[in-house]
């Protein structure tokens, strides 16, 4: 009998763990996560380069314009028709290189986090710090931190 209580915990805790470790890197496959911010404020935005999402492989598709925005004195990235695969902690990069086709790009590459992404579809702002040097970044790439892989290229013009 005590065995078998002992088997059936074990059991019990091996399928929570499990379930759970399961449903925080398969779910968002099927979840989207829907954002709708509008421009940044300000009446003078410029745009200093843009570039089209494109997909990284067969699994993580990315389509959508990221354009790099300044006015007020402050610069921002912001993505337009924007949509990606979903995964677990995607952030979003200033990647030096340009032509990223593979996730080693990104790794032999020098980049810059400017934070997690907020969604997976829509519109969406991104503050870049006042100390950047954008003449350094020709690629914004939406990466998958927790696993080192490339979700959605963007070279910039």
């Amino acid at each position: 009998m005590k065995r078998t209580i002992i088997i059936a915990l074990v059991s019990g805790l091996i399928g929570f763990i499990a379930g759970n470790a399961f449903w925080y890197l398969a779910s968002p496959l099927w979840i989207d996560v829907k954002v709708s911010e509008s421009a940044p404020a300000g009446a003078n935005l410029t745009t200093l380069k843009s570039g089209t999402f494109k997909d990284a492989d067969a699994v993580h598709k990315g389509k959508g314009t990221a354009s790099i925005l300044e006015g007020d004195g402050r610069r921002y990235v912001r993505f337009t028709d924007f949509e990606v695969t979903n995964g677990p902690d995607l952030e979003v990069w200033l990647v030096a290189k340009s032509g990223i086709q593979s996730s080693e790009d990104v790794k032999t590459s020098k980049y810059l986090s400017l934070g997690q992404l907020k969604g997976n579809i829509g519109p969406q702002n991104y503050e870049i710090p006042q100390d950047v040097d954008l003449n350094e970044y020709s690629s914004v790439v939406i990466w998958c931190e927790q696993f080192g892989v490339l979700f959605s290229p963007a070279d910039l013009k």
